[in-house]
């Protein structure tokens, strides 16, 4: 078998593999290529050395069985037979479903996921899309600390596990997305310093050195990044990945690296016959992002949409802190202005970055798919304090009148693991760093991060406390108990609709219409033939929609049709969804 590694600056490289060592020589041609013969199979352990140094993880290995600082071993994929002829699924028309594997089952494997993957396709879901799977120190944490791009992340079952949780998804006809972190690699057993410029000190992210995509060495270092994200789409059938904060890639070059990797999706997509797709997490507003390459964009397929989330919260909660705080002024036209354009922020001023932010979207070329909706994620729910859910401080009604306006709204809706049936748990931030200095750096910092807003220090849970972690799983008894059956049953409700109603996955902006009130905290909304009526106000509200006949497809509380006037009457924190040609 053929080893090889990327060590452009290294006088001498020496490969470790099942013991023994065997020295590398230059591949003629490729500049800064390293090449060696070895016996090996699936399963050999092996690792490069450089300069004499001790042996590292390949940057490329597909397997850590011992961790992050443990050597790499080699897979064999083609060991696993695929069950699934699976065709693909686009992202237009889906709902998607956020999933951390480490807490949707006591468990915390991707085998036990794949054991309640019958519970998404109840829900109506069409989408999963797994939290970030590399390898990170010790057994438990969120995923964000990867370093092995490559990889999957041993406890959690390894590589064998995710191609059986892939194939059961799609035996169920449900697609696979998986979260990749291209911004930043963790600081535990992050080895890739040692091999080559992967990093550059001319870019400072809030993580510290960027990655190298516009420095010396960047062409490698972009191909790196690129061959992951294909090795992803090609050897695990997975159907789309989500790129972590992409504003984060700084990239002075003039095709950006972006541009580069949704042209090599593409190309793959083509090869496979597959729907591929990317999501970028983006707080630009730019919608360049989206726009496709032959129109001057970077031609991803879709990104998160914070905006809705903060006008949807913030009406929801009245919280004003932070970034809160532009959309708290008026809510519910915040939320109004989102349904419509897209963005709230589209060249408006941000009181919370001090300067304008955004870009408009065209609504004419713009597909309204292009944008994820969502009330939760676990960014919005594990970065409070004591990651409380929307469940711990909102009413039934005002949750359905949450999953409406998600599952209703021009987006794509993506949920949240648990929130379908308002789960009771929390979810947390945990991790399980084996570094001492670097576990208590992490605990002190998030003490101190919440101290300055108000918490007391003995309220923030210790990310490093086993419970913390055990605290975030999922209680799978809950949905059998009320409320939580009657909110899955009305989510249930929605998704179904959203899939028999074509006018809710109609792509077009420019055809909603949207009626609010701020002051008495109603919304109400024309997609089509559909409307959408949402009061968040305690008492019943008066919403004008019209004399003509409407019949009545859902509704949280008892809603009859509007009155000889044109007048609904919706009752206090609920919501109905009519048909009115």
């Amino acid at each position: 078998m053929q080893f090889e590694v990327w060590a452009p600056q290294a006088g001498r490289v020496t490969l470790h593999c099942d013991g023994a060592a065997h020295a590398m020589a230059h591949d003629p041609e490729r500049a800064g290529w390293w090449t060696a013969e070895a016996e090996a199979r699936d399963g050999t352990r092996y690792g490069f050395a450089v300069d004499d140094g001790p042996a590292r993880p390949d940057p490329r290995s597909r397997r850590q069985p011992d961790g992050p600082d443990g050597l790499s071993a080699v897979v064999d994929h083609g060991l696993h037979t695929w069950r699934a002829a699976w065709p693909g699924r686009p992202l237009r028309g889906a709902v998607l479903y956020e999933l951390h594997v480490g807490t949707y089952t006591p468990e915390g494997t991707l085998d036990a996921a794949a054991e309640r993957l019958g519970h998404l396709v109840e829900l109506g879901v069409t989408h999963v899309e797994l939290m970030p799977l590399c390898p990170f120190p010790g057994r438990h944490g969120w995923g964000y600390e990867g370093v092995s791009l490559w990889a999957v992340h041993e406890p959690y079952g390894g590589p064998a596990a995710l191609q059986r949780f892939v194939d059961r998804a799609h035996e169920l006809g449900l697609g696979v997305v998986l979260d990749v972190v291209h911004n930043h690699l963790g600081p535990s057993g992050n080895y890739l310093p040692e091999f080559g410029p992967y990093f550059t000190d001319r870019h400072h992210t809030p993580w510290g050195v960027a990655v190298n995509l516009d420095a010396p060495g960047s062409d490698e270092v972009r191909a790196f990044l690129v061959g992951s994200a294909l090795a992803w789409l090609r050897d695990y059938r997975l159907d789309g990945l989500r790129l972590d904060a992409v504003h984060a890639l700084v990239d002075t070059r003039a095709v950006h690296f972006l541009e580069e990797l949704s042209a090599a999706v593409d190309d793959l997509s083509a090869d496979t016959g597959r729907p591929l797709f990317l999501i970028a997490e983006s707080d630009r507003n730019d919608p360049r992002t989206i726009t496709p390459r032959e129109n001057g964009g970077l031609g991803l397929q879709a990104q998160w949409n914070d905006d809705f989330h903060h006008a949807l919260h913030a009406a929801l909660t009245g919280e004003s802190q932070g970034y809160y705080a532009d959309f708290a002024r008026a809510p519910v036209s915040a939320l109004a202005k989102t349904l419509t354009g897209g963005f709230f922020h589209d060249g408006s001023y941000s009181s919370f970055r001090g300067r304008c932010h955004g870009r408009p979207l065209d609504r004419t070329r713009v597909a309204a798919h292009r944008l994820l909706g969502y009330t939760q994620t676990h960014d919005q729910v594990g970065n409070r304090a004591q990651g409380d859910r929307l469940a711990a401080r909102l009413s039934p009604g005002l949750l359905a009148c949450a999953a409406a306006l998600v599952l209703t709204a021009p987006f794509t809706p993506m949920l949240f693991m648990g929130e379908e049936w308002a789960a009771g748990t929390p979810w947390q931030f945990f991790t399980d760093h084996t570094d001492p200095g670097l576990a208590e750096a992490v605990r002190r910092g998030r003490r101190r991060e919440f101290a300055a807003h108000g918490w007391a220090e003995e309220d923030v849970p210790d990310p490093q406390d086993p419970a913390t972690r055990d605290r975030s799983c999922l209680d799978w008894s809950e949905p059998g108990s009320e409320p939580h059956a009657r909110v899955l049953a009305w989510y249930r409700r929605l998704i179904a609709l959203r899939h028999d109603q074509p006018d809710l996955t109609d792509p077009d902006l420019t055809d909603i219409r949207v009626a609010h009130d701020e002051q008495a905290r109603w919304l109400a909304f024309r997609r089509g033939d559909v409307r959408v009526a949402v009061n968040l106000a305690g008492t019943t509200a008066e919403i004008p929609l019209g004399t003509r006949p409407a019949e009545v497809l859902a509704a949280w509380e008892p809603v009859g049709p509007p009155d000889e006037e044109g007048i609904l009457r919706v009752p206090g924190e609920s919501c109905v969804v009519m048909r009115q040609p």
